[in-house]
Formats: C-alpha cells, structure tokens, sequence
C-alpha cells in the first residue's frame, strides 16, 4: 500500500508546503500504516488556483465529453476494486466482505449513474419566450469524512464534473490513502489537469482554509452538525453556497401488523453493517407494546451474531472508541436496560465497541436524542401510530428512516408523515438515482441522482 507524500495539484503530485504529517493508523491492530502530508492554507490556495484556471475549459466542454470521462473513471474504479476495498479494510477497519460490497461496489454504481445522467440532462430549457440555461457553479471545495471514504468522494465529485465544475477535495485525515487512490484514478481516466484536485490534512487547517477560501464558489461537506454549522455561517458570511449533509438519528417504525422478525433483522443488519458509522442508521427501533418483549429478544438474537473481529469491525480511531462507550454508559446511568453488550471493550487490541442493544428506552433520553455514531440501538414503545409518529419526529435530525407495515400503502401513508429525507418502506432497496439529504439539522441540499446534480448547478435565463 503506497501513500503519496505529495498534493494532487494541477494533474500533478506535487510537493506539501509544510513538513507536517497525518500518521494513518489501522483501527483494528492500532498500527500506523502510512503517513501523509498535513496541507496548510498554501496548499489549499494552490489547489483552488488549479481548479479556477482550468474551470472555463472543463465547463466549455460538451456535456457527451464529460460524460465518456465519468465513464471512464467509473471503469477506472471497477478494474481497481480490489486495491480500494484492502485500502479501506486497512484504514477504516471495514471487514473486507463489506468493503467489497459496500465501499468499492457501491461508488462504481454511483460513477456509472453520473456518467449517464451527465450525456442525457437537460443543461438548456424553453420556458415560453426564455431560454434557461443551468450552468456550472465553478470552483467546488468538497470536504468528506470517513465513514464511507470513496462513497462520499464520488458522491460529490461525479456530479460537480458532470455539472462541470472542477474540485477541490479535502478528505478525512483517518481514511487519506483511499483519497490519494481516487486522484490517482482520476489521473488514469484522462481528465484535464485541474479539474480534480487533491489536498490532504486537517479539518480545522486545510478544512477551514477551503470553506473560507474567497475562490471557491460552492462547499459541499459532509459530517457533523456541529461543525456543519460552522462551515454554513462561514459561506453565509460569503454569499457563497452550501451543501451539507449532516447527522442522523433516524427511527425504524415496525408497525402492528408488520412482519417483525423481518423487520427487526434487517433494522440490526442497518446498524451493524459499518460498526453504526452510519450517519442515516436506523438507530432507533419504535415498537408497540403488545409486541415489544418479542422484539427485545429478536434484536439481541440478531445482534449476537454481529461478533466484533468478525462481522464487525472495529470504530475508526480511539476518540471515537471512547465517545460510543461513553454513550453507552450515558444510556445505563438513565436507566436504559442493556440486553446486548455493554460499555466494556470486547477485545484486547482494536478500537471495538461491543454491539450494544438498549430496552426501556424512553424518547428523552441521551442515547435516544443524540447522534452515537456506532454500533447500539435503542428499542423504544409506542401507543399508537400517532406516538410512534410523535417519538419518530421528536428529535433535531431528520436524514432517513423505515417503516414496516403489513402492506406497502400503509407504510407509506406513516412515511409521508415523517419529517426526514428518506425512509425505506418495507426494507427497499438502495438507489443510486435517489436524492438522499435531511429535514432539520440533518443539512442543506441532496446528493445522488439528478437532484445531486442540481446542486452544482446555477440558473441564467435569456429572455427572447
């Protein structure tokens, strides 16, 4: 696995102004396994100065152009899927089952989907006596974090290229080598020098050099409200765009007439799939009392079979480690009855956290309001629809969520009640065309699909 010491700048590896490095360490084994360059202001001003000169070329080429360069990239990632799921197992910890699947599967689908909608979107409308042309915003900062670390990349970058825009990526200092092989990737899948650039580094460095940068004309971050919060008040005292895709505390409603060993299986399956590091995990479990024990029983079944080292990997880094055991011990001390793991540590090396499932939990609690971020449900009891509907809606967030019912009309007649982005009915599928993004403090703006597209795109009419 080789790190690059280098910025990816202007089609180049290039050399960091400063010294200073990112160790990036294993969380399985507690390892470093490479280093790469902590960039500073001058490494960010660099990038954006690449992306500006090379912006009027990349957004004057015909939308078909764009669109065979997408599809080559996205060849590009299919051929090197192998290297990036090892390179995600090392650095995230991901068992590699998954990372195949998951972390460098899914960003093929979601190149691909780009690639098609870039040949085939309409940039030039006729609106009565006006044409309306959908332009470029410009210089995209894209900021990502490291839960899903391709996924997220692509997600912003396959649409901003498609929109024509050129990028400036600053991606999370704990998954850097997955970056340095997507700008590699970009290299081999010809796109013009510029276009796509590459910064590694700290958030509140290199991060907050980018979100303030005067030449970057839009931000698309992904991670915490809180510091989503402050990138928003940076770019508003700007003028300058935004898309945020923020945190999750999202509910799965397993209605009365619902198959609940169904529901309540793919719920803890929705959890435990990247150790809960999943800002849309359906986290919370609302249950009727009739059938709430049943449930209890079913989801600590279900979770035993999540063994940490195994089926589940470890959390990205110690600070994180000790923030859901902390969470954990939040969730006892209020009262919240533990029937699967607990606070202790399962193994000896790694930064795992035992597969936790709370009973007892009541709306108000910590663990039933805040973002955890790993791997621990709470299961909740509901009254009536219009509880459950109370508890689902009672908190700041609203990214995705479920609702099982004994058909599809019902689930979605509770859905469309629901203050959040997203909710699987049924246990659907994911979509790559799919617009996903929050209600509330879950963010600003979309991703995936046409609507991700439309982000990165501004409006000038000409009237005739």
């Amino acid at each position: 696995m080789k790190a690059h010491d280098g910025m990816y700048i202007g089609g180049e590896w290039r050399p960091a102004a400063g010294t200073d490095t990112i160790a990036v360490v294993n969380p399985a084994d507690e390892q470093v396994i490479a280093h790469v360059p902590a960039g500073t202001a001058a490494d960010v001003d660099a990038a954006v100065s690449a992306a500006r000169a090379a912006f009027p070329g990349w957004a004057a080429t015909p939308p078909a152009e764009r669109a065979a360069r997408i599809g080559a990239l996205r060849d590009v990632l299919a051929a090197r899927k192998d290297e990036i799921a090892e390179t995600v197992t090392a650095e995230l910890g991901s068992p590699l089952p998954m990372s195949q699947m998951v972390h460098a599967g899914v960003p093929v689908l979601v190149a691909g989907s780009y690639a098609e909608l870039a040949a085939t979107y309409a940039f030039e409308e006729q609106h009565g006596n006006s044409t309306v042309l959908l332009e470029p915003v410009g210089v995209v900062g894209a900021i990502t974090p490291w839960n899903y670390p391709l996924h997220q990349i692509v997600a912003k970058v396959a649409p901003a290229l498609a929109a024509g825009c050129t990028v400036v990526l600053k991606p999370a200092e704990d998954t850097p080598l997955t970056a340095q092989l997507f700008a590699e990737a970009t290299a081999e899948a010809g796109l013009p020098a510029g276009v796509f650039n590459l910064v590694t580094g700290l958030g509140p460095v290199a991060g907050q050099a980018l979100a303030a940068h005067e030449d970057v004309d839009l931000v698309s971050f992904t991670g915490s409200t809180a510091v989503g919060k402050q990138i928003g008040a940076t770019a508003g005292g700007a003028v300058k765009r935004v898309a945020l895709e923020l945190g999750g505390k999202s509910a799965n409603v397993i209605l009365p007439g619902a198959d609940l060993a169904k529901a309540v299986n793919v719920g803890v399956a929705n959890v435990m799939s990247n150790s809960g590091q999943t800002c849309s995990a359906w986290t919370r479990m609302l249950v009727d009392g009739e059938r709430y024990e049943e449930a209890v029983a079913l989801a600590a079944a279900a979770v035993a079979k999540y063994v940490p080292g195994e089926r589940v990997g470890p959390l990205v880094n110690a600070k994180q480690q000790a923030r859901v055991r902390g969470y954990i011990e939040k969730g006892i001390e209020e009262g919240a009855r533990v029937v699967a793991g607990g606070p202790e540590a399962p193994l000896g090396t790694g930064y795992y956290v035992s597969p936790t499932v709370f009973a007892d939990v009541t709306p108000e609690m910590t663990i039933a309001q805040e973002e955890i971020f790993g791997p621990v449900i709470s299961i909740l009891k509901y009254e009536d629809e219009d509880d459950a509907l109370r508890i689902a809606n009672g908190t700041v967030y609203g990214l995705a969520g479920a609702v099982w019912a004994a058909d599809d009309a019902e689930a979605v007649a509770f859905a469309r009640r629901m203050d959040t982005g997203q909710v699987d009915i049924n246990g659907g599928r994911f979509n790559p065309l799919a617009p996903f993004g929050g209600y509330k403090q879950s963010g600003v703006g979309r991703e995936l699909g046409s609507h991700g597209l439309a982000e990165y795109l501004q409006t000038k009419s000409l009237q005739f």
